[in-house]
Protein backbone atom coordinates (compact mmCIF):
# COMPACT_ATOMS: atom_id res chain seq x y z
CA UNK A 1 0.00 0.00 0.00
CA UNK A 2 2.89 2.11 0.13
CA UNK A 3 4.03 1.76 -3.75
CA UNK A 4 1.85 5.00 -5.06
CA UNK A 5 3.38 7.38 -2.51
CA UNK A 6 6.96 5.98 -3.00
CA UNK A 7 6.03 5.88 -7.12
CA UNK A 8 5.26 9.58 -6.44
CA UNK A 9 7.82 10.51 -4.45
CA UNK A 10 10.27 9.08 -7.05
CA UNK A 11 8.55 10.68 -9.84
CA UNK A 12 8.46 14.01 -8.45
CA UNK A 13 11.86 13.54 -7.62
CA UNK A 14 13.29 12.55 -11.22
CA UNK A 15 10.83 15.74 -12.34
CA UNK A 16 13.07 18.00 -10.14
CA UNK A 17 16.41 16.47 -11.33
CA UNK A 18 15.07 16.62 -14.92
CA UNK A 19 14.34 20.39 -14.70
CA UNK A 20 17.34 21.12 -12.45
CA UNK A 21 19.18 19.46 -14.94
CA UNK A 22 17.64 21.94 -17.64
CA UNK A 23 17.88 24.77 -15.74
CA UNK A 24 21.68 24.60 -15.62
CA UNK A 25 22.15 24.80 -19.27
CA UNK A 26 23.70 27.58 -20.55
CA UNK A 27 21.32 30.03 -21.96
CA UNK A 28 22.52 31.73 -24.99
CA UNK A 29 20.78 34.55 -27.08
CA UNK A 30 21.33 34.07 -30.57
CA UNK A 31 20.15 36.47 -33.28
CA UNK A 32 19.55 36.00 -36.91
CA UNK A 33 18.21 36.60 -40.09
CA UNK A 34 15.77 34.92 -42.04
CA UNK A 35 17.28 33.80 -45.42
CA UNK A 36 17.99 30.49 -46.20
CA UNK A 37 22.03 30.61 -45.98
CA UNK A 38 21.79 31.61 -42.03
CA UNK A 39 19.53 28.50 -41.60
CA UNK A 40 22.86 26.01 -39.88
CA UNK A 41 22.57 28.84 -37.24
CA UNK A 42 18.69 28.67 -37.12
CA UNK A 43 19.32 25.14 -36.60
CA UNK A 44 21.26 25.38 -33.60
CA UNK A 45 18.22 25.95 -31.42
CA UNK A 46 16.97 22.42 -32.79
CA UNK A 47 20.50 20.40 -31.29
CA UNK A 48 20.90 22.84 -28.59
CA UNK A 49 19.83 20.72 -25.68
CA UNK A 50 21.92 17.80 -26.95
CA UNK A 51 24.74 20.44 -26.53
CA UNK A 52 24.28 21.33 -23.00
CA UNK A 53 22.84 25.08 -23.82
CA UNK A 54 19.81 26.73 -24.80
CA UNK A 55 19.35 29.14 -27.56
CA UNK A 56 16.79 31.83 -27.42
CA UNK A 57 16.56 33.21 -31.38
CA UNK A 58 16.01 36.37 -32.58
CA UNK A 59 15.05 37.30 -35.93
CA UNK A 60 15.83 40.34 -37.59
CA UNK A 61 15.18 42.33 -40.78
CA UNK A 62 19.25 43.48 -41.25
CA UNK A 63 22.69 42.60 -39.90
CA UNK A 64 23.06 46.34 -39.01
CA UNK A 65 19.64 45.55 -35.92
CA UNK A 66 21.85 42.56 -34.92
CA UNK A 67 24.96 45.05 -34.47
CA UNK A 68 22.37 47.41 -32.22
CA UNK A 69 20.90 44.45 -30.46
CA UNK A 70 24.53 43.55 -29.21
CA UNK A 71 24.75 46.79 -28.05
CA UNK A 72 21.94 47.40 -26.11
CA UNK A 73 23.29 43.68 -24.56
CA UNK A 74 20.27 41.95 -25.54
CA UNK A 75 22.23 39.27 -27.58
CA UNK A 76 25.42 37.06 -27.08
CA UNK A 77 25.98 35.26 -30.05
CA UNK A 78 25.04 37.33 -33.74
CA UNK A 79 24.67 36.45 -37.48
CA UNK A 80 25.22 38.81 -40.17
CA UNK A 81 27.19 39.83 -43.01
CA UNK A 82 30.92 41.05 -43.25
CA UNK A 83 30.17 44.29 -44.19
CA UNK A 84 27.84 44.69 -41.16
CA UNK A 85 30.08 43.23 -38.88
CA UNK A 86 32.77 45.16 -39.44
CA UNK A 87 30.68 48.52 -39.44
CA UNK A 88 29.46 47.38 -36.20
CA UNK A 89 32.89 47.07 -34.96
CA UNK A 90 33.86 50.35 -35.96
CA UNK A 91 31.35 51.95 -34.46
CA UNK A 92 32.75 50.38 -31.60
CA UNK A 93 30.12 47.45 -30.99
CA UNK A 94 32.62 45.20 -28.81
CA UNK A 95 32.49 41.79 -30.75
CA UNK A 96 34.66 39.32 -32.23
CA UNK A 97 34.30 37.63 -35.70
CA UNK A 98 34.82 33.89 -34.83
CA UNK A 99 33.51 31.86 -37.62
CA UNK A 100 31.76 32.42 -41.11
CA UNK A 101 29.24 30.40 -41.48
CA UNK A 102 28.08 30.40 -45.59
CA UNK A 103 30.08 31.77 -48.95
CA UNK A 104 28.43 33.52 -51.74
CA UNK A 105 24.84 33.94 -51.42
CA UNK A 106 24.14 36.83 -53.68
CA UNK A 107 23.24 37.96 -57.40
CA UNK A 108 22.66 40.39 -60.00
CA UNK A 109 19.55 39.57 -61.69
CA UNK A 110 17.66 42.26 -63.89
CA UNK A 111 14.50 42.16 -65.48
CA UNK A 112 13.98 40.06 -68.54
CA UNK A 113 13.24 42.77 -71.01
CA UNK A 114 15.30 45.03 -70.74
CA UNK A 115 18.59 43.59 -72.07
CA UNK A 116 21.23 43.99 -69.58
CA UNK A 117 24.18 41.33 -70.00
CA UNK A 118 26.23 42.72 -67.91
CA UNK A 119 27.56 45.52 -65.36
CA UNK A 120 28.30 47.74 -67.94
CA UNK A 121 24.74 47.69 -69.35
CA UNK A 122 23.42 49.17 -65.97
CA UNK A 123 24.55 52.72 -66.93
CA UNK A 124 21.45 55.01 -67.05
CA UNK A 125 19.36 52.11 -65.02
CA UNK A 126 17.81 52.05 -61.60
CA UNK A 127 19.07 49.39 -59.40
CA UNK A 128 17.87 48.28 -56.06
CA UNK A 129 19.96 46.70 -53.36
CA UNK A 130 19.80 46.60 -49.68
CA UNK A 131 21.33 49.36 -48.03
CA UNK A 132 23.53 47.76 -44.89
CA UNK A 133 23.57 44.51 -47.01
CA UNK A 134 27.28 43.02 -48.62
CA UNK A 135 25.27 43.40 -51.70
CA UNK A 136 25.96 46.74 -51.01
CA UNK A 137 29.11 46.38 -50.86
CA UNK A 138 29.59 44.18 -53.99
CA UNK A 139 27.60 46.12 -56.08
CA UNK A 140 29.72 49.01 -55.37
CA UNK A 141 32.94 47.13 -55.89
CA UNK A 142 31.24 45.92 -59.51
CA UNK A 143 30.36 49.49 -60.58
CA UNK A 144 33.88 50.71 -59.32
CA UNK A 145 35.95 48.10 -61.40
CA UNK A 146 34.03 48.74 -64.32
CA UNK A 147 34.14 52.47 -64.67
CA UNK A 148 30.27 53.64 -63.45
CA UNK A 149 29.27 55.58 -60.43
CA UNK A 150 26.49 55.52 -58.70
CA UNK A 151 23.89 57.30 -56.26
CA UNK A 152 20.72 57.26 -54.76
CA UNK A 153 20.13 60.62 -55.97
CA UNK A 154 19.94 61.73 -59.69
CA UNK A 155 22.67 62.52 -61.72
CA UNK A 156 25.35 59.82 -61.55
CA UNK A 157 25.87 56.65 -64.49
CA UNK A 158 23.76 54.57 -61.38
CA UNK A 159 20.54 55.36 -59.65
CA UNK A 160 20.46 53.47 -56.55
CA UNK A 161 16.92 52.40 -54.94
CA UNK A 162 17.49 51.05 -51.35
CA UNK A 163 14.69 48.38 -50.51
CA UNK A 164 14.12 45.46 -48.15
CA UNK A 165 15.05 41.99 -50.06
CA UNK A 166 11.18 41.06 -50.05
CA UNK A 167 10.81 45.05 -51.43
CA UNK A 168 13.32 44.14 -53.88
CA UNK A 169 11.47 41.38 -55.56
CA UNK A 170 8.15 43.05 -56.03
CA UNK A 171 9.89 46.10 -57.50
CA UNK A 172 11.39 44.26 -59.89
CA UNK A 173 7.82 42.31 -60.46
CA UNK A 174 6.46 45.81 -61.11
CA UNK A 175 9.00 46.90 -63.31
CA UNK A 176 10.01 49.98 -61.24
CA UNK A 177 13.38 48.76 -61.16
CA UNK A 178 15.71 47.17 -63.96
CA UNK A 179 17.78 45.02 -61.87
CA UNK A 180 18.69 44.04 -58.26
CA UNK A 181 21.58 43.20 -56.20
CA UNK A 182 19.79 40.43 -54.33
CA UNK A 183 20.33 37.73 -51.92
CA UNK A 184 19.35 34.32 -51.60
CA UNK A 185 16.82 32.40 -51.80
CA UNK A 186 14.92 35.71 -53.63
CA UNK A 187 16.79 35.78 -56.12
CA UNK A 188 16.94 31.62 -56.98
CA UNK A 189 12.59 32.99 -57.07
CA UNK A 190 12.59 35.69 -58.89
CA UNK A 191 14.76 33.54 -61.70
CA UNK A 192 12.89 30.60 -60.83
CA UNK A 193 9.80 32.79 -61.24
CA UNK A 194 10.65 34.75 -64.60
CA UNK A 195 10.53 37.95 -63.21
CA UNK A 196 14.03 37.73 -63.26
CA UNK A 197 17.41 36.63 -65.16
CA UNK A 198 21.12 36.14 -63.84
CA UNK A 199 23.25 38.38 -65.15
CA UNK A 200 25.83 37.22 -62.79
CA UNK A 201 27.24 36.07 -59.16
CA UNK A 202 29.36 39.07 -58.01
CA UNK A 203 32.45 37.20 -57.32
CA UNK A 204 35.19 38.35 -59.49
CA UNK A 205 35.79 41.83 -57.31
CA UNK A 206 38.89 40.99 -54.83
CA UNK A 207 36.23 40.19 -52.15
CA UNK A 208 35.71 36.52 -53.56
CA UNK A 209 32.77 34.80 -52.54
CA UNK A 210 32.32 36.94 -49.16
CA UNK A 211 31.96 35.27 -46.22
CA UNK A 212 28.72 35.33 -43.83
CA UNK A 213 29.77 36.21 -40.28
CA UNK A 214 29.24 34.63 -37.23
CA UNK A 215 29.62 37.30 -34.07
CA UNK A 216 30.24 37.07 -30.50
CA UNK A 217 30.01 40.02 -28.16
CA UNK A 218 33.32 40.01 -26.22
CA UNK A 219 31.21 39.78 -22.60
CA UNK A 220 30.30 36.33 -23.80
CA UNK A 221 33.69 35.60 -25.40
CA UNK A 222 35.89 36.50 -22.12
CA UNK A 223 33.36 36.05 -19.61
CA UNK A 224 31.43 33.49 -20.65
CA UNK A 225 34.20 31.07 -21.81
CA UNK A 226 32.74 27.53 -21.22
CA UNK A 227 29.14 28.60 -23.25
CA UNK A 228 30.74 30.07 -25.81
CA UNK A 229 33.22 26.93 -26.56
CA UNK A 230 29.59 24.91 -26.16
CA UNK A 231 28.05 27.65 -27.93
CA UNK A 232 30.62 26.99 -31.12
CA UNK A 233 31.05 22.70 -30.85
CA UNK A 234 26.93 23.04 -31.24
CA UNK A 235 27.35 25.82 -34.39
CA UNK A 236 29.73 23.18 -36.36
CA UNK A 237 27.81 19.99 -35.84
CA UNK A 238 24.80 22.34 -37.09
CA UNK A 239 26.59 23.03 -39.91
CA UNK A 240 28.01 19.75 -40.55
CA UNK A 241 24.69 18.13 -40.61
CA UNK A 242 23.27 20.85 -43.12
CA UNK A 243 26.69 20.14 -45.71
CA UNK A 244 26.61 16.43 -45.11
CA UNK A 245 22.47 15.82 -44.96
CA UNK A 246 21.12 17.83 -47.61
CA UNK A 247 17.46 16.35 -46.81
CA UNK A 248 17.52 18.00 -43.24
CA UNK A 249 18.66 20.82 -44.40
CA UNK A 250 15.93 20.97 -47.28
CA UNK A 251 13.06 20.69 -44.85
CA UNK A 252 14.36 22.57 -42.69
CA UNK A 253 14.64 25.56 -44.53
CA UNK A 254 11.74 24.96 -46.76
CA UNK A 255 8.93 24.33 -44.24
CA UNK A 256 10.42 25.55 -40.42
CA UNK A 257 12.02 28.73 -41.71
CA UNK A 258 10.12 29.61 -44.93
CA UNK A 259 6.60 27.64 -44.45
CA UNK A 260 6.30 26.28 -47.56
CA UNK A 261 6.87 29.25 -49.58
CA UNK A 262 10.32 28.75 -50.96
CA UNK A 263 10.33 25.44 -53.11
CA UNK A 264 12.62 22.55 -53.31
CA UNK A 265 14.19 24.02 -56.88
CA UNK A 266 14.27 27.54 -55.11
CA UNK A 267 16.34 26.38 -52.05
CA UNK A 268 18.71 23.97 -54.00
CA UNK A 269 19.86 27.11 -56.30
CA UNK A 270 19.79 29.41 -53.11
CA UNK A 271 22.44 27.12 -51.38
CA UNK A 272 24.02 26.05 -54.82
CA UNK A 273 24.71 29.56 -54.43
CA UNK A 274 25.40 30.24 -51.16
CA UNK A 275 27.27 26.97 -49.82
CA UNK A 276 27.00 26.41 -45.72
CA UNK A 277 30.88 26.77 -43.84
CA UNK A 278 32.69 27.12 -41.15
CA UNK A 279 35.73 28.86 -41.78
CA UNK A 280 36.86 33.23 -41.96
CA UNK A 281 40.17 34.93 -41.98
CA UNK A 282 41.49 37.95 -41.12
CA UNK A 283 42.67 38.51 -44.45
CA UNK A 284 39.24 38.41 -45.86
CA UNK A 285 37.62 40.39 -43.78
CA UNK A 286 40.69 43.21 -44.07
CA UNK A 287 39.91 43.27 -48.23
CA UNK A 288 36.29 43.51 -47.86
CA UNK A 289 37.06 46.59 -44.76
CA UNK A 290 39.49 48.15 -47.32
CA UNK A 291 36.79 48.02 -50.31
CA UNK A 292 34.43 49.25 -47.70
CA UNK A 293 36.66 52.40 -47.48
CA UNK A 294 37.62 52.80 -50.91
CA UNK A 295 33.69 52.89 -51.69
CA UNK A 296 32.60 54.71 -48.76
CA UNK A 297 30.15 52.01 -47.58
CA UNK A 298 29.34 51.95 -43.85
CA UNK A 299 30.72 55.74 -43.21
CA UNK A 300 33.96 54.71 -41.21
CA UNK A 301 35.98 57.03 -39.12
CA UNK A 302 38.47 54.22 -37.42
CA UNK A 303 38.26 51.16 -40.08
CA UNK A 304 38.66 48.07 -37.77
CA UNK A 305 41.83 45.86 -38.13
CA UNK A 306 40.69 42.94 -38.78
CA UNK A 307 43.46 40.71 -36.87
CA UNK A 308 42.21 42.75 -33.89
CA UNK A 309 38.84 41.30 -33.72
CA UNK A 310 38.92 37.87 -36.03
CA UNK A 311 39.01 35.63 -33.54
CA UNK A 312 38.90 31.67 -34.67
CA UNK A 313 40.66 29.84 -31.55
CA UNK A 314 36.95 28.26 -30.78
CA UNK A 315 36.14 27.29 -33.81
CA UNK A 316 39.66 25.42 -34.53
CA UNK A 317 39.15 24.04 -31.04
CA UNK A 318 35.68 23.09 -31.85
CA UNK A 319 36.39 21.27 -35.44
CA UNK A 320 39.60 19.08 -33.78
CA UNK A 321 37.26 18.06 -30.56
CA UNK A 322 34.55 16.58 -33.52
CA UNK A 323 37.66 15.39 -36.12
CA UNK A 324 36.81 17.91 -38.59
CA UNK A 325 39.23 19.96 -40.47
Amino acid sequence: MYLKPIAAGLLACATLLSFSAHAADDVIRLGNLKLAHFAAVSYIKEIAPKCGIQVQESTFAKGLDVMQAIIAGELDVGATASEAAISGRAKGVPIYAVAGFAKGGARLVARPDVGIKSVKDLKGKKVGVTRGSIQELLLATELGQNGLTASDAPGKDVQLIYLSYPDLNAALIGKNLDAIMQTEPQASQAINKKFGVEVLKPYDTPIGEPVRTLVMSEKFYKEHRSAAEKFMRCFVQATKTFIDDKPTAEKFVTQTLFKGQISKEDFDDAIGNSPYSFDITPAHIQVSTDLMVKYGIGKMDKPPVATDWVKTDLLDAAKKSLNIK
